[in-house]
């Protein structure tokens, strides 16, 4: 991987770039093979404008005109076709890399530990997945075979040079190590400029997503002006990374087009000169050496153009590759597979930690018997939804062991254990879909006719009737359309589909109208029958139904027992919570 931004090119990183391409052999050596051809045909054409000025327009021979004509006619179609399937076939290769790129990081990220979200922004994952992949198409459409061809057609039109007339090649040369210094120092400037520029783009999308996402909260706090200011100020920083580029580009291009001026104005004087002396130099050579000219110089300031493509191409590269070299999965080593639980549950001295010695979780230990019902209670940041993440490896513990049935949870496969747990989060994420397609997660092998049977047994079936096209229904992005009573419900039917062996909730019910909170209770005392249950608990009710009540405080359990147990411990930090929170829910 790239590690120096100002290093014009990173032969390790575009290596491993060109392996993508293995696939796809037969296509890369053809689009290779046109590249080489084309370089053939660039020569081809002056070759004969020459002879055609020699051997046709100088003599007046009007039948080889018409010859002449003729043949550059027909190389013109031939440059053509090959130019055409040199293009498309380029394209179609770098399209066809960029979809298994996106598909091994897609892969690799779904993968990725809950702590990598954590820390990494969206916008700036999206960036990655999606415009920086598409910027690596450009290597191949038009950057590597394009320098490639331009690079033969130079080599080629210097041979041909040399072999029309060695002192007018070295005229020409002799301007042309300006031109390359100028493109070398064009190229590590542009490579820095791009870095920037690419850095912009993550910072500007990460910003707008967020805002987006969080429109309510902008407003509600009546924040438009504010987040208004700070986009135009990201804005103005992505504006001056482009202006950077921009200004390279309009000190290069005058420059080189200075210098292949010059070097035609050179042609036609010492050219002249050699024609009107009759030195073996004529009219047909200086016209074709003018033209052979403009295919050497050309192709040299387009280089460094594609060159600007190629490298920013290669620093998205170096950007994705970033993200496919990033090592954040939960270890899945376990080769237990198991299709259904019993549902016994014990940690046994679980510490964990989100970050360094932070302690979250500091020696818990205690046991769900199968069938139970076991609700978690405590202040906010007491370590209550460590439990339940922990529980599905979302995180890796630090010290101690989970155990399932009495098998460590390490030891099972993880798409064999989170197939056995189903959870409902107060914080329901529905996606951009029909509400069926939300509970089955458009599994074929669940109907509509199953879904709606699950429904009518929880309770919700009539409020999804009740929706235009009922189970057809396009909730939009995050479930938009929906209350939030009526996301965690869709939460509820989604869990008991699965027909887990573990069943996960937290249940809070705050911000729910009366009616959904009744539809809610329902569903919980359905879906939790019969399998063991853990709950953060945020009503009396369910704490009271509670086979036990963990209660937790500061990362440790402080109380483990039935709700009347614990109200007989004088001063118990159960007792307490009760007094303060739930004693007036339930006079009530």
């Amino acid at each position: 991987m790239a590690s120096k931004t100002g290093n014009a090119f990173d032969f390790n990183l575009f290596k491993r770039l060109l392996k993508y391409t293995n696939p796809y052999k037969l296509t890369f050596y053809f689009v290779a093979l046109a590249a080489i051809l084309l370089s053939f045909f660039a020569v081809l054409r002056p070759y004969l404008l020459k002879m055609t000025v020699d051997e046709a327009i100088t003599p007046k021979n009007y039948e080889d005109l018409v010859f002449f004509v003729g043949l550059m006619g027909g190389a013109l179609i031939l440059e053509v076709i090959f130019q055409f399937l040199f293009v498309y076939f380029a394209n179609w290769l770098g399209q066809e890399v960029v979809r298994d790129l996106r598909v091994n990081l897609f892969k690799h990220m779904l993968n990725f530990k809950m702590t990598y979200f954590d820390k990494s922004a969206v916008g700036r994952l999206v960036t990655r997945a999606v415009s920086d992949i598409q910027t690596i198409a450009s290597i191949f459409s038009q950057g590597l075979f394009m320098i490639i061809s331009d690079i033969l057609k130079m080599l080629v039109v210097v041979g041909f040079m040399f072999y029309q007339s060695w002192r007018l090649t070295l005229l020409v040369l002799t301007v042309l190590p300006f031109i390359m210094y100028a493109t070398r120092v064009f190229q590590k400037k542009m490579k820095v400029a791009f870095e920037d520029v690419r850095n912009q783009v993550a910072d500007l999308n990460t910003f707008v997503q967020e805002r987006i996402t969080g429109m309510k909260i902008v407003q509600l706090f009546t924040r438009e002006k504010e987040e208004y200011k700070k986009f135009k100020d990201i804005n103005e920083k992505h504006r001056k990374a482009w202006v950077r580029t921009v200004w390279y580009n309009s000190i290069f291009f005058p420059i080189a087009e200075m210098a292949t001026s010059i070097t035609i104005g050179l042609i036609v004087w010492f050219g002249g000169l050699r024609a009107v002396a009759d030195d073996g130099i004529t009219l047909g050579v200086i016209i074709a050496f003018i033209e052979l000219s403009q295919l050497l110089f050309r192709p040299l300031r387009q280089i460094a153009d594609k060159f600007n493509t190629l490298q920013m191409g290669m620093v998205a590269a170096n950007r994705v590759f970033g993200i496919l070299d990033t090592e954040s999965s939960i270890s899945n080593l376990g080769t237990t597979k198991v299709d259904s639980l019993k549902g016994d549950i014990e940690f046994k001295n679980v510490r964990f930690s989100y970050t360094g010695d932070e302690e979250v979780l500091k020696g818990i230990s205690f046991k769900a018997n199968a069938g139970e019902t076991v609700a978690i209670v405590g202040a906010t940041g007491a370590g209550k939804s460590t439990v339940i993440n922990l529980l599905n490896r979302f995180y890796e513990i630090n010290e101690g062991k989970i155990l399932i049935d009495g098998i460590d949870i390490k030891d099972i496969s993880l798409e064999s254990l989170r197939n056995q747990i189903a959870v409902v989060l107060q914080d329901v994420f529905l996606f951009a879909d029909t509400i069926l397609s939300n509970i089955n997660l458009s599994d074929p092998n669940i109907t509509e006719e199953e879904v709606k049977k699950a429904a009518e047994q929880i309770g919700i079936h009539e409020f999804i009737d009740t929706l235009p096209n009922g189970y057809q229904y396009n909730v939009k992005e995050r479930g938009a359309m929906l209350s939030s009573g009526q996301r965690q419900l869709i939460s509820f039917l989604r869990a008991y589909m699965s027909n887990p062996s573990v069943l996960i909730l937290d249940e809070a019910t705050s911000s729910v109208d009366t009616y959904s909170e009744l539809l809610i209770q329902k569903a919980t005392d359905k879906i939790t029958e019969g399998r063991t249950s853990i709950v953060i608990a945020h009503r009396l009710a369910t704490i009271k139904k509670a086979d036990k009540i963990m209660v937790m405080d500061a990362g440790e359990i402080v109380e483990i027992g039935t709700h009347k147990e614990l109200l007989k411990k004088t001063d118990g930090y159960y007792k307490n919570l009760y007094e303060v929170q739930f004693k007036a829910e339930e006079a009530l």
